[in-house]
């Protein structure tokens, strides 16, 4: 049987013993009224941590509040270094329609020459001088790939990619990239022997490539993973990356400053 007894809580007053309040209730009530207000008091400091500041004095939190900072530099500092390589970009590409493009250093000599020409030049005699010129020159012809001497000659260039124009350039209204559509994985070839200038991540996440070659310089804009890095030598039709499907391959083809229409010297 249920105990049905009732119980008297009293507030008295000290000196007269009067009794100011009193609640009168059952065991169960009493046990009720305890735990309703025990709850109410767990639901009231859940909100007070869930939805006011108090939560960072809490063990765990702070932590959270400082990945949360952290994760937030990042993006700051990816940020500057996006707009950072945009500006680079907008230079090279203001340098190639200007023609101001300077020969690559690497272009005559590679680190192995470099070395070689260096333990020579201690000993420098005319002798000497006339093997490195010899040598230089040797390593310029290499460079002139498919090119004869005679004023009516023509260079082939390599396709860059398989796939199917698009867009074809407009030069006058200053468009001058060849668009491809391209399937996935598709290899991206350099189109004449040459040396990698610039590599660089766009903000789509794909790369722009810059190859300069002996009279050509050829641009490979949304390749999605770039296999070789700045100042690798490539050779004619050597893969420099891969498409992902999702980009279409925008080619651009200049020679001594001046825009070239890929296809009028590109064998498709």
């Amino acid at each position: 049987m249920s105990d049905k007894r009732k119980y008297r809580l009293a507030l008295l007053e000290d000196r007269t013993l009067r009794e100011v309040f009193h609640i009168r209730m059952s065991a169960l009530g009493a046990f009720s009224f305890l735990t309703f207000v025990f709850i109410a008091l767990l639901v009231m400091l859940s909100v007070l941590i869930v939805y006011t500041p108090v939560r960072n004095i809490l063990p765990g939190y702070s932590e959270s509040i400082r990945q949360q900072l952290i994760d937030e530099s990042a993006r700051v500092d990816s940020l500057q270094t996006d707009i950072r390589l945009q500006r680079q970009y907008l230079d090279v590409i203001k340098q190639l329609t200007a023609g101001d493009i300077q020969s690559d250093s690497v272009q005559s000599l590679d680190s192995l020459q470099r070395v070689e020409r260096a333990r020579i030049a201690e000993q420098r005699n005319e002798a000497t001088d006339e093997f490195i010129a010899q040598y230089e020159q040797k390593e310029r012809d290499r460079m002139m790939l498919f090119d004869t001497q005679t004023s009516g000659s023509t260079q082939t260039l390599f396709r860059p990619v398989r796939g199917t124009i698009v867009q074809r350039p407009d030069f006058g209204r200053h468009e001058y990239a060849l668009t491809l559509h391209v399937a996935k994985n598709e290899n991206v070839s350099s189109v004449l022997r040459g040396t990698i200038v610039y590599v660089e991540r766009d903000l789509d996440n794909t790369a722009t490539v810059v190859i300069q070659h002996y009279q050509y310089v050829s641009t490979y804009r949304h390749v999605a993973k770039v296999s070789k890095p700045v100042g690798t030598r490539v050779e004619a039709g050597e893969s420099i990356g891969l498409m992902d499907g999702e980009h279409d391959l925008m080619f651009e083809l200049w020679k001594s400053g001046q825009p070239v229409q890929p296809e009028e010297v590109i064998v498709w």
